[in-house]
C-alpha cells in the first residue's frame, strides 16, 4: 500500500477561492480573468509556500478553460483535468526551475521554442519559479521575447526575492506581492483539515503549529503533517507539539515569569538549571521568553488582547498572561524585554549559552543596578504596585505639625545602636525609685510595647504604655493606615517585611522565618501565630516586635500594632503564657561597676543559659531559633551583633525586658 501524498500537495488549491490570506491578489486576478483583460506577463513574489506558484497554476488553467473568460476554471475540461491536483500536466503549460535553468542557453532555448503555436489550449504559458536566480544574462536574452510576446504566449514569474529580478524585466509585468498567511486564518484553516483528517488536534498546540510554519501554508501543512503521523489515540496534544517541535513548555515559562514578578532569584536560577539539565537549547528558552515577555506587554497595554484575538493563545493561556502582567509594570515588561532581546542576540554563536542567559536572567533581576532610565522607571513601577496593594494615606492619618524625627518610632532605650552603647545607656533604675529622665537628645517617642497575651486571671499584663508614649499616641501620625490590606495583599509582601527586619535584627529574623506566620490583619492590627510559648515570649519581651513594627512601616507603609498569639494549628493544647514581672532580675545600681564585662565568655553563658532557662522553663526548647547560628551570621548592623561594652544585667535586660517592665510598672 503506497503512502499518501503530503498533506500541502493532497489540499493544494484548485480555484482561486480556495486559495486563503491572499484575496488582495485573487480578487483582481479574477475580475481581470472575468473581464478578459489579462496581460501577457505577471510577477508573482512573495515569502515561500505562502502560494504563488498554486495562483500561477490556476491562472494558467484558468486562461485555458473552453469556458474562458472565465474567474475560476470549470474543473471538467480537458485542460482543467490535466492542471488538477495529481493530473498529468498540460503540453501548453511549462514550468521551469530557475534555479537550475537559469543560464543564457537556456534563455535562447526557450526563445526559439516560444513561437511554437499551444499544441491543445489557446495559450502556451511559461511558468518561471525561483525567477530571481535567472542570470542576468539570461534575462537579457528574453527582454525583447517578454516586451513583446507572440499572442499565444504568456508568462508568470514567481520568486522570493523581486529586487533581484531585472528591471526592465519587471517593468514589463504586473506585480502581485503575496503576503504571510495570519495565524487566526491559518489557525482555523488547520481545524478544518484535522477534520478531515479525522484526528483531534488540541487548541493549546494550534498555536504552536502556526509559529513553527512561520506564516507560510506549505511550511505549517508539513508540520502539522509530522505530528499527525506521531500522534496517538489521543491526538494531536500540547505535550507533544512542544517537546516535537522543541518549544519550552508553557508550565517552564510560567515559574520563570512568576519568579521575575516576585523578584525570586532562586526560583529563577534554577529554572535554567533545569532547562540545562533537561537538554533544551537556551538560545530556544530565551526565544521563548522573549515572546512571552512581548505578549505580557500587549496584555498590559490592552487587557483584553486575548479574547479580541490580537494575541493567539488558548483561553486559559489567555487568563494566566493577564495574571501575569498585572503582577509587574508597563516599564518593568519593556526593561525586561528589551534585556532579553539583547541577550538573543549574543547568544548567536555564542560558545557558553548557559552563562549568557543566566546574566540576562540577573539583569532582569535587579533594576536597582541599573541607572539607566529603564531600571529607574522598573523600579517606579514597583513602588507604584506596592502602593496600589496597601492603599494610600487618608487626609486625617497626617499631622502636618509633627517634625520629620516623629514619623518613625525610633528604637527603644534598651536596644541602643549606636557604637558604644555603655557610654550613651542610663544606668537602669532600682525597682523602688521614680524613673530619672534621658540625657539631652532629640526628642523621639517612646516605643509602644503592643504585645498583648490572652488575659490571665492570675498572671498579670506583659507591659503597659509608658506616660511619654501614651501622651504622644494621638498626635504621633501613622506612616501609612493599611487602607485596603488584605490578609493575602500581607503575605504576598511578607518576604520583604521579614528581609528588612534582617537588617535591623538578626534574632528578630530569625523568630520570624522559623516560629510564627501571619494569621490576620485588621485595620491597624496584625496578629502573629507562634508554635510555641517560649518563642513568643522571647520575641516580646527582646522587642522584635517593634523591629518588625518599624520594618513594616519602611516596607508596606503600614503602622500596625503587633498581637502575637499561640497558634492553635501548631499547638492547641499550648497555653498562652506572659512573663510575670518577678521573673525579670533587678539588677542593683551599686552592683553595676563590679559586674563583669558581656564580653567575658563565662558571662555571655551565664547570660544566655539563664535567658534560655527564663524563656522555655527549665530546659531549652528544641523547637526554638538557632542562636548560637544568629549571632555568628549577625549583620553589621545588627544590634543582637554589638556585645562589647554590655555587661551581664544589660544582656538580660535586653533578652527578656526586665528592666522595662519594671519601669513600665513603676510609671
Amino acid at each position: 500500500m503506497e503512502s499518501p501524498l503530503a498533506l500541502y500537495r493532497r489540499y493544494r488549491p484548485e480555484t482561486f477561492a480556495e486559495v486563503i490570506g491572499q484575496a488582495h491578489v485573487t480578487e483582481p486576478l479574477r475580475v481581470a480573468l472575468a473581464n478578459n483583460r489579462v496581460n501577457h506577463a505577471y510577477l508573482f513574489s512573495g515569502p515561500r509556500g505562502c502560494g504563488k506558484t498554486t495562483s500561477a497554476r490556476i491562472l494558467a488553467r484558468a486562461l485555458n478553460c473552453v469556458q474562458a473568460p472565465v474567474a475560476d476554471p470549470c474543473g471538467e475540461c480537458d485542460s482543467c483535468r490535466d492542471l488538477a491536483r495529481g493530473g498529468p500536466g498540460s503540453i501548453d503549460v511549462i514550468e521551469i526551475d530557475a534555479a537550475s535553468h537559469g543560464g543564457v542557453d537556456d534563455a535562447r532555448d526557450l526563445r526559439e521554442k516560444a513561437f511554437f503555436a499551444p499544441v491543445r489550449s489557446k495559450y502556451k504559458v511559461y511558468i518561471i519559479d525561483e525567477a530571481h536566480m535567472v542570470t542576468t544574462q539570461g534575462f537579457n536574452a528574453l527582454l525583447k521575447l517578454v516586451e513583446e510576446p507572440p499572442p499565444h504566449l504568456r508568462f508568470i514569474f514567481a520568486t522570493t526575492e523581486p529586487d533581484k529580478v531585472l528591471p526592465t524585466i519587471r517593468s514589463r509585468t504586473h506585480h502581485y506581492p503575496f503576503r504571510l498567511i495570519p495565524p487566526r486564518l491559518l489557525s482555523s484553516y488547520l481545524s478544518e483539515l484535522c477534520d478531515k483528517e479525522g484526528v483531534t488536534i488540541d487548541p493549546a498546540a494550534l498555536p504552536l503549529v502556526v509559529r513553527a510554519g512561520g506564516g507560510s501554508a506549505r511550511d505549517t501543512l508539513s508540520v502539522l503533517d509530522q505530528l499527525l503521523g506521531g500522534a496517538g489515540p489521543a491526538g494531536v496534544t500540547h505535550e507533544l507539539a512542544a517537546g516535537l517541535l522543541g518549544y519550552t513548555p508553557d508550565t517552564l515559562l510560567d515559574e520563570v515569569v512568576d519568579a521575575f514578578a516576585a523578584g525570586d532569584g532562586a526560583s529563577v536560577f534554577a529554572v535554567v538549571d533545569k532547562v540545562v539539565e533537561t537538554g533544551q537549547d537556551p538560545r530556544r528558552f530565551t526565544e521563548d521568553l522573549l515572546r512571552r515577555l512581548r505578549d505580557l506587554v500587549i496584555v498590559a497595554a490592552v487587557p483584553d488582547a486575548p479574547a479580541t484575538g490580537l494575541i493567539d493563545v488558548s483561553e486559559d493561556q489567555g487568563e494566566r498572561l493577564v495574571a501575569q502582567a498585572a503582577r509587574f509594570g508597563a516599564a518593568e515588561l519593556s526593561r525586561a524585554a528589551d534585556i532579553a532581546a539583547t541577550g538573543l542576540t549574543e547568544m548567536r554563536g555564542a560558545t557558553a549559552p548557559r552563562l549568557l542567559l543566566e546574566l540576562l536572567c540577573a539583569r532582569i533581576l535587579l533594576p536597582g543596578a541599573d541607572h539607566a532610565t529603564d531600571g529607574v522607571m522598573a523600579r517606579l513601577d514597583r513602588l507604584e504596585k506596592r502602593l496600589t496593594i496597601t492603599g494610600t494615606p487618608t487626609p486625617t492619618a497626617a499631622a502636618p505639625a509633627a517634625p520629620p524625627a516623629q514619623d518613625r518610632p525610633a528604637p527603644p532605650p534598651a536596644r541602643p545602636t549606636p557604637p558604644d552603647p555603655a557610654a550613651q545607656r542610663p544606668e537602669p533604675a532600682p525597682v523602688d525609685r521614680e524613673p530619672e529622665p534621658a540625657a539631652p537628645a532629640p526628642p523621639v517617642a517612646e516605643p509602644v510595647p503592643v504585645a498583648e497575651a490572652a488575659p490571665m486571671a492570675e498572671t498579670p499584663p506583659v507591659a503597659e504604655p509608658a506616660p511619654a508614649a501614651r501622651a504622644a499616641a494621638p498626635e504621633s501620625p501613622a506612616t501609612a493606615p493599611a487602607g485596603g490590606l488584605t490578609l493575602v495583599d500581607v503575605r504576598r509582601l511578607w518576604p520583604d517585611i521579614v528581609d528588612a527586619t534582617k537588617l535591623r535584627r538578626r534574632v528578630a529574623w530569625m523568630h520570624l522565618t522559623q516560629n510564627c506566620q501571619v494569621v490576620a490583619v485588621d485595620g491597624q492590627t496584625l496578629t502573629l501565630g507562634f508554635t510555641n510559648a517560649g518563642a513568643r515570649d522571647s520575641f516580646v519581651n527582646g522587642g522584635c516586635d517593634d523591629v518588625l513594627r518599624q520594618a513594616a512601616i519602611d516596607v508596606v507603609g503600614a503602622d500596625w500594632r503587633i498581637e502575637t498569639i499561640i497558634d492553635p494549628g501548631a499547638r492547641a493544647d499550648a497555653p498562652v503564657v506572659t512573663t510575670p514581672a518577678t521573673h525579670a532580675p533587678d539588677p542593683a545600681p551599686e552592683a553595676a561597676p563590679e559586674t563583669r564585662r558581656a564580653s567575658d565568655p563565662e558571662s555571655i553563658a551565664a547570660a544566655r543559659g539563664a535567658i534560655q532557662q527564663t524563656r522555655s522553663g527549665d530546659e531549652p526548647r528544641a523547637d526554638g531559633p538557632d542562636w548560637a547560628a544568629a549571632d555568628a551570621d549577625a549583620h553589621p548592623d545588627d544590634v543582637d551583633a554589638d556585645q562589647q561594652g554590655m555587661t551581664t544585667a544589660e544582656l538580660l535586660q535586653r533578652e527578656l525586658g526586665a528592666q522595662m517592665i519594671e519601669e513600665i510598672r513603676h510609671q
